[in-house]
């Protein structure tokens, strides 16, 4: 059902004038990280904001320089506010998920392990492999730290493939040339013929800013 409703979906974004990477092998998230990180490194792009609330797109967000938007409830979250939501670093939000779960994405994560206890240790540690193996090494203070010492290292393998699977990819082929992507108006003719096609003529009286 989905998959049928992709054609229209790519149709309507370019009819609005909006750049759109159609792919096969990688997910859309792969497409943000992607373009978020070569986009950082355009010394004519000022920020980078990505729309979106996901867990797993605060990875990308680095200073105020790519940040993550929440448009339901009209908030921008920095850096700062990635450590203020999460109790981590950008950086550690793929091992943070490997440990605490991600349903949306199918990862159970690790038994006993929670947000606030995976938060208290990669907040120090960051990543998995920098973890003492025995909790009286930890130099910070965990509830039941010997268990989830135990469960980590008895699942190590687990844990390894469920932090690869919540690592986007930041190396997906795109032409983010900013004369390309940059949006410049909506194309009228396109529009006009998407909306006699779906009947929805209405949509025409929003558009404020035409290009031929």
């Amino acid at each position: 059902m989905i998959l049928s409703q992709f054609e229209l979906i790519e149709r309507a974004t370019e009819a609005i004038g909006v750049t759109y990477w159609p792919m096969i092998e990688f997910e859309a998230d792969d497409a943000l990280a992607s373009a978020a990180r070569k986009l950082s490194a355009n010394p004519n792009v000022s920020q980078i904001l990505i729309c979106t609330p996901d867990k797993d797109l605060a990875q990308c967000v680095k200073e105020q320089r790519v940040v993550c938007f929440d448009r339901r409830k009209g908030v921008i979250i920095d850096e700062a506010g990635v450590s203020s939501k999460y109790g981590i670093y950008p950086e550690s939000i793929p091992d943070w998920l490997a440990l605490v779960g991600d349903r949306s994405d199918g990862i159970p994560g690790i038994s006993g392990w929670g947000k606030k206890s995976a938060a208290t240790i990669l907040f120090h540690y960051k990543h998995l492999e920098q973890i003492p193996k025995r909790p009286d090494e930890l130099v910070v203070q965990v509830r039941g730290a010997q268990r989830l010492i135990q469960n980590l290292y008895n699942n190590w393998k687990s844990a390894q493939l469920y932090r690869e699977l919540a690592t986007l990819r930041t190396d997906v082929q795109l032409d983010v040339k900013l004369k390309k992507i940059k949006w410049k108006g909506v194309p009228k003719t396109l529009f006009k013929e998407l909306c006699l096609e779906l009947e929805e003529l209405d949509l025409l009286k929003l558009v404020k800013n035409w290009v031929e």
